[in-house]
């Protein structure tokens, strides 16, 4: 292999690493959304979690239908959840000086944040949005996540007007410890949507000790 070559294979491996470093999502999502809740009573039992009968099943786009053509580029603005009664908008996040993803800011609770290191929503690959389940006031955006089902949908509304809709076809929490990167971010070949924020069990001491993760699949464009 030429020395131009060479060149090439790397700066394609460093345009990978920047644009998708999954690696490193749910550590700081663990660190930057794991805030303690302040013991308010009605929410003291904590978020809503996945019931194991919602976890993502193997099938392909394929197997569900015909799925709509992928959208080009365009800014996500807002996100809706009729299930859980989300209507937010979203704000980019991405890495900080230290190479890790970052957070929407804690102070507010209705908050989304898209992460520019992936595709955007309705793109070809994962896109993936993140939330705060809560803050020292109480519940945040993305409080009631666990309490998906699936055939429940997410819809995004996009820069150039169009809005991008992705049903849900699993809903589960991983372990911070043994978070399955691959299972979570790959590109299953169409558009698909993650939406994150912890869950699991919760300490004074270490926040919460998992992610809760939707997998959504694009299923119509308005």
């Amino acid at each position: 292999m030429s020395a131009y070559e060479l060149s090439e294979v790397a700066e394609e491996e460093e345009r990978r690493r920047k644009r998708a470093p999954w690696g490193v999502i749910a550590l700081v999502l663990l660190t930057g959304l794991a805030l303690i809740r302040n013991g308010s009573g009605e929410f003291d039992i904590g978020p809503p979690q996945p019931a194991s009968a919602a976890a993502a099943d193997g099938r392909t786009a394929g197997a569900f239908g015909r799925t709509p053509a992928a959208l080009p580029y365009a800014v996500p603005d807002r996100v809706r959840i009729p299930a859980i009664r989300v209507d937010a908008p979203v704000t980019s996040v991405g890495l900080d000086a230290d190479g890790w993803v970052g957070a929407p800011p804690p102070e507010d609770p209705n908050l989304a944040g898209w992460f520019t290191g992936g595709v955007s929503p309705g793109e070809k690959g994962t896109a993936v949005v993140v939330g705060h389940v809560d803050n020292k006031l109480g519940p945040a955006v993305f409080y009631g996540l666990g309490a998906l089902k699936k055939g429940n949908r997410v819809e995004v509304s996009r820069g150039d007007g169009k809005t991008a809709v992705f049903e849900i076809y699993g809903i589960e929490v991983f372990e911070k410890n043994n978070f399955p990167g691959d299972r979570v971010y790959a590109s299953k070949g169409s558009p698909e949507l993650r939406v994150i924020t912890c869950g699991g069990g919760f300490s004074k001491a270490n926040g919460y000790d998992g992610n809760v993760v939707a997998f959504a699949r694009l299923a119509e464009v308005r």
